[in-house]
């Protein structure tokens, strides 16, 4: 084997482009990933090919995707095209050349908007797993929704934002004025290669992103085609459909029930503190003689829901009541409002009822609100401040479910501030896609930046990947 510094750095960028790609790796797989290229050696593709995908490839249908993404990575051209300064070496430029590119390029580097997007731009252009690091990190594979394409112009510029490539323009003026200065005509073809190097980073940014949603798409339109009931919209459920998503909820809270138990189970001993079996061990060779713990001292999470009740929102506040009633042990004082143009709590009707009784009167407004008035998001946030702020801590979560129409009624977003700034966490769960958001009399371009989080439910897939972050 060669050089195994040269190894753990191949290995390193090739793990980051699959993380990119949306394959999920852990540090204990990388190093096996590392172990397993040593065995085999970087001489026969074929065998790093499949010793990586033993190792990081877990479903068939990820096979065709990582195969891609492998071949891309040992693409004869692809570490020239990767590395600005390695493209430019082989495009014929002279050290002498780059080093006074790398001069001007510091100097216009700092922040502002004529500047070069300082160190993330270089960092992003330098290539290897810092560029695929970016990009895996950018957070856009947990934003992109399946169900709206407008999503790609605003996930692309936020992107292009982080990474100093949007506000790159007037600086690459600048800096052609300087190479030309100092280098004449060849500083001008410096210029237009790095303009080049630019703009094939905007477009990776746009594949990358587009990727994303067409792999969404795809696995949506897998699901559907195989009939799970988990991923059909809420809209589209026939009845027999919406029996079983209310038996799969059931089945979930089930499940998450068992996991806190389980977790309340270790909390006894606590978890294997590491840091602290390194530190002793030091006085035994490294030899670790005893085992530490680290005692948690976590009680169960506080939820306060407000859930909306009107015509346009029952789809999936239906669900959402069943979860919350099936789950009401798993929370600390949990409390329940549901809403249209008023609010009511429905908390005692919860503690007091069955589940199949509690939960359709919950939807049904409880007698306490009516559910053929006119959404009146604005008025019911001002309601819960005025009547509830004072029992929000930093012990409790606020979710909100509901799709933010407002029907041209003042939305109040003030309101989410207060709460936002006295609870833990605030969370909307919104019904409509993020390309709906911009339309009619949605106020949840408003609402979202006041917001810890917000996350399209649609379907009961959605739901399951709410609970779960929830209960967590």
């Amino acid at each position: 084997m060669g050089d195994p510094q040269t190894l753990v750095r191949v290995v390193d960028e090739l793990l980051w482009v699959l993380r990119r790609e949306e394959f999920a790796i852990s540090t204990a797989q990388a190093i096996d990933v590392a172990r397993a290229v040593q065995q085999v050696g970087l001489d026969d593709p074929r065998a790093v090919r499949g010793a990586v995908a033993c190792i990081v490839v877990v479903r068939p249908r990820d096979r065709p995707r990582f195969d891609a993404a492998f071949d891309a990575f040992f693409a004869a051209d692809a570490l020239e095209e990767r590395n600005l300064w390695r493209h430019l070496a082989a495009r014929g430029f002279l050290p002498a050349e780059l080093d006074v590119l790398r001069a001007f390029w510091t100097e216009l580097a700092g922040p502002g908007k004529g500047s070069l997007g300082g160190d993330a731009l270089a960092n992003f252009l330098e290539g290897g797993a810092e560029r695929d690091r970016v990009l895996a990190f950018s957070g856009v594979t947990a934003r992109i929704d399946a169900g709206s394409a407008l999503q790609l112009g605003f996930e692309t510029h936020r992107l292009l934002r982080a990474t100093g490539l949007d506000s790159s323009g007037p600086a690459l003026v600048r800096l052609r004025s300087r190479l030309v200065g100092a280098l004449g005509a060849r500083g001008g073809e410096l210029a237009d290669a790095v303009g080049l190097a630019i703009d094939r980073a905007h477009d990776q940014i746009r594949s990358h992103v587009r990727r994303i949603f067409d792999s969404r798409t795809a696995a949506l339109e897998e699901d559907r085609g195989e009939g799970r009931v988990e991923a059909v919209p809420f809209a589209s459920l026939s009845e027999s459909q919406t029996e079983e998503v209310r038996r799969a909820v059931r089945r979930l809270a089930d499940r998450l029930r068992g996991r806190a138990r389980v977790r309340a189970r270790r909390d006894v001993h606590g978890a294997i503190d590491v840091h602290r079996v390194l530190r002793e061990s030091l006085r035994t060779s490294g030899i670790p003689v005893a085992l530490p713990y680290r005692r948690r001292r976590r009680g169960p999470p506080r939820i306060v829901l407000l859930c909306d009740v009107s015509d346009s929102v029952r789809g999936v506040a239906r669900f959402i009541l069943e979860f919350a009633y099936a789950t009401q042990d798993l929370f600390d004082h949990g409390r329940t409002f549901v809403f249209v143009s008023d609010l009511g709590e429905t908390t005692e009707i919860f503690r007091r009822e069955r589940a199949d009784v509690a939960v359709p009167l919950a939807w049904r407004g409880a007698g306490i609100v009516s559910t053929g008035d006119n959404s009146n998001y604005g008025r019911v946030i001002r309601a819960f401040v005025e009547r509830h702020l004072r029992e929000i801590d930093r012990q409790t979560t606020v979710v909100i479910v509901g799709d933010g129409r407002t029907n041209y009624h003042d939305a109040v977003p003030e309101g989410l501030d207060c709460i936002r700034g006295r609870a833990r966490a605030l969370y909307w769960l919104c019904p409509e896609s993020r390309g709906q958001w911009t339309m009619g009399d949605s106020a949840m371009l408003t609402y979202a930046p006041r917001c810890t989080a917000v996350y399209e439910v649609q379907c009961a897939a959605d739901v399951e990947r709410v609970a779960r972050m929830l209960v967590r």
